[in-house]
């Protein structure tokens, strides 16, 4: 899983934060999101999941990896 953030969409609503500090963060200065950590656990994978769908200017981006393709 890989997750993403658009600052431009971002509303500093501090759901992400809320949801999963360890990823998310805002920026002191003007409070948008910001990713502390850019490689996830798969025990953040449904954290990151929800934050993304409870943000509110649809910010954040979680790209699922597919599986393998196999070579022909």
């Amino acid at each position: 899983m890989q997750v993403s953030v658009d600052r431009d969409r971002c509303c500093s609503s501090g759901m992400c934060v809320m949801n999963v500090p360890a990823v998310f963060d805002q920026d002191e200065r003007d409070s948008l999101v910001t990713l502390r950590q850019v490689v996830l656990l798969p025990e953040q994978f449904d954290d990151v999941r929800l934050a993304a769908e409870l943000c509110p200017g649809r910010a954040i981006s979680v790209t699922e990896d597919g599986p393998a393709q196999a070579e022909v």
